[in-house]
């Protein structure tokens, strides 16, 4: 059973479904990079959801849950003079930096670190705002998502999910 299927296994079928390339495409070329396979399989079949009541994902192609809008004004947010410092390397979509993808429920940010070379892997970086805590964590997102499921501690100390749900956001 892949990680994918796993992480199904214990979300529940998706409703979302998304089929369409077009969004993914388009905020791959503003952003000049082109996400993992793993994170657009994931959102393109479960779409905006929040997941155990602790991660909010959103989609390119949604028109209020929007990844794209969420991830720029992200960026921007990091990017301030006083929150740079919190990030071990700056926030964007430039090799070795930080790439905004979701959120937490309780003031944690989601970042897929962008490899610095074709054959590089994606990492996942966790920054929790209360604690000023930030952790990296090597390995794809699916995994990191399946360990999160299971109660693992890969949320920069913020408490584990109890059970794995998923709720659609509209």
């Amino acid at each position: 059973m892949t990680t994918i299927e796993k992480i199904k296994a214990l979300l529940g079928e998706p409703r979302f479904n998304w089929t369409d390339p077009t969004p993914w495409i388009l905020l791959e070329q503003e952003l000049g990079v082109s996400f993992p396979a793993d994170f657009r399989e994931l959102t393109d079949a479960y779409g905006p959801v929040l997941i155990s009541e602790k991660l909010y994902l959103d989609h390119p192609g949604h028109p209020t849950r929007n990844l794209g809008k969420e991830i720029k004004e992200s960026i921007e947010f990091w990017l301030e003079e006083d929150l740079a410092d919190f990030l071990p390397s700056k926030a964007g979509s430039g090799p070795g930096q930080l790439l905004p993808i979701a959120t937490g429920a309780t003031a944690e940010q989601v970042f897929l670190q962008v490899p610095y070379g074709p054959s590089a892997l994606w990492a996942v970086g966790v920054q929790e705002m209360d604690s000023g805590e930030f952790l990296l964590y090597e390995m794809p997102f699916s995994e990191w998502l399946l360990g999160f499921l299971k109660g693992k501690d890969v949320m920069a100390g913020s408490s584990a999910p109890t059970h794995a749900f998923y709720e659609q956001l509209n």
